[in-house]
């Protein structure tokens, strides 16, 4: 039976990301995805992306890649925009290159990934959707970086797909424990912070059958669950309360 199976942010932990894929023991039949944030902070960004590259996985963009992009916007690094990359992680990534050449092949194919993949009843997308547009008026800065605006709308974008982010590690979202999938209406958020001391959990969802995978960086455990006992339920008038009360 086949299945479709969707990644959260691996942020270069190539090693997780083998051992997660060993544990879930893809098929011929099954298809894999991936939400983004193939880079930065861990320690084998080059590694993971050329695994998804030369196996052709689909990819949206994410966050981390679109700072990338803007730090080489013709080839040749944009010193701003390049500071910028390194201070959100990207020092880490340039490490992992061995030269320049490999970053920038590597660059030129980052550029060919779409911001979100329409799946039918499944749309993929880095970081959400700003409620107050329609698909086609979405820019980069609401699909790869959105939050508030889009955890904390009260009613499900579409009626009949659910939306599939990372982005946010969901421990940030109120009620969420680090390692639990956030579950909003409408959508699901399976980035479980891998990079991060707080939690180290990767997560896979086989969404057809309401599975999810987990393998955590820090302690290599391995934890195997249902969709229901993995997802936190995130109220999105907390949300909107959280971010007014930070706001003063």
């Amino acid at each position: 039976m086949s299945r479709r199976i969707f990644i959260g942010d691996v942020h270069g932990h190539y090693d997780g990301l083998m051992q997660l894929l060993a544990m879930i023991a893809l098929t011929a039949e099954d298809t894999l995805h991936f939400v983004g944030d193939l880079i930065d902070r861990g320690p084998k960004s080059a590694q993971v992306v050329e695994f998804v590259r030369q196996n052709n996985y689909p990819c949206v963009l994410g966050n981390h890649e679109h700072l990338l992009l803007n730090a080489f916007p013709d080839g040749r690094s944009d010193m701003a925009a390049f500071q910028g990359w390194l201070h959100s992680g990207g020092q880490t990534t340039l490490t992992s290159y061995p030269d320049t050449e490999a970053l920038l092949e590597h660059v030129e194919w980052l550029k060919t990934l779409p911001l979100y993949l329409d799946l039918g009843d499944v749309l993929l997308v880095h970081a959400g959707l700003n409620p107050q547009k329609t698909l086609d008026q979405q820019t980069p800065m609401d699909l790869c970086w959105i939050r508030e605006v889009f955890h904390s709308h009260p009613q499900p974008i579409f009626a009949s797909k659910r939306i599939i982010t990372g982005h946010t590690i969901t421990f940030t979202l109120p009620g969420v424990l680090p390692g639990q999938i956030a579950q909003g209406p409408g959508w699901l958020d399976i980035d479980t912070g891998a990079y991060h001391p707080k939690s180290g959990w990767l997560t896979a969802l086989d969404i057809d059958h309401d599975l999810v995978f987990q393998i955590n960086t820090l302690t290599r455990a391995k934890r195997l669950t249902t969709l229901e006992k993995a997802a936190a339920q995130v109220n999105p008038a907390d949300i909107k309360a959280k971010h007014q009360f930070s706001a003063r």
